[in-house]
């Protein structure tokens, strides 16, 4: 195994990211939203990026070089998919499906699938977090009840019905930092095997 170092576009492209994601992320725990501007500017330099580069193993590996413009967009469409169930359950909002898209982008598809696993721990971890310190502990797991056995219930009937809680939570969580820890996770591990 031979040792390459860290080269410039791996770190500029690794730099370029998670700035995008800490602005979404600051903008989602102040606002609670996540602008379409940002999203789209991120997936736009991303797809630049993929159409310009040499050919490569990727943004964040080595050699360093572009996937292509068709897996960046195969990378963009995994993150609609992976997401917008949980957005079609309520779990998640538009802006987090749109913002894991982005990252699909820079990834592609195939480093998008472990993002998005190390987000959803990251996202795990927060909730855990916030129910602990906010003492809803009680009401979080009486509302986890009510929706297993509710859809248990409608399981054994056949008349399956979208999951809801029976309280609404008063506590939303800014889910563009479990999107900033997935994927900063994702990244230090490409560029530590880019190191090899």
């Amino acid at each position: 195994m031979s040792f390459h170092s860290i080269q410039g576009p791996d770190l500029l492209c690794a730099g370029t990211l998670i700035a995008l994601l800490l602005a979404a992320t600051v903008i989602d725990v102040r606002t609670r939203r996540i602008p379409n501007a940002l999203v789209a500017s991120g997936t736009l330099i991303a797809l630049a990026i993929h159409a310009l580069a040499p050919a490569g193993d990727g943004l964040f590996a080595w050699p360093w070089g572009s996937i292509g413009v068709v897996q960046s967009l195969l990378g963009v469409a995994a993150g609609l998919a992976l997401f917008m169930p949980l957005h079609l359950l309520r779990a998640l909002g538009a802006g987090d499906v749109k913002l894991l898209a982005m990252v699909g982008a820079w990834l592609g598809a195939p480093l998008l699938v472990g993002t998005a696993v190390l987000t959803l721990l990251a996202g795990g971890v927060m909730a855990l977090f916030v129910m602990v310190f906010s003492r809803t502990s009680r009401q979080v797991l009486g509302n986890v009840r009510f929706m297993l056995t509710t859809a248990l219930i409608g399981a054994q009937t056949g008349r399956l019905a979208a999951l809801e809680a029976p309280v609404a939570s008063s506590v939303r969580l800014p889910y563009a930092l479990a999107i900033l820890a997935g994927t900063a996770a994702q990244l230090g591990w490409q560029l530590a095997q880019a190191s090899f």
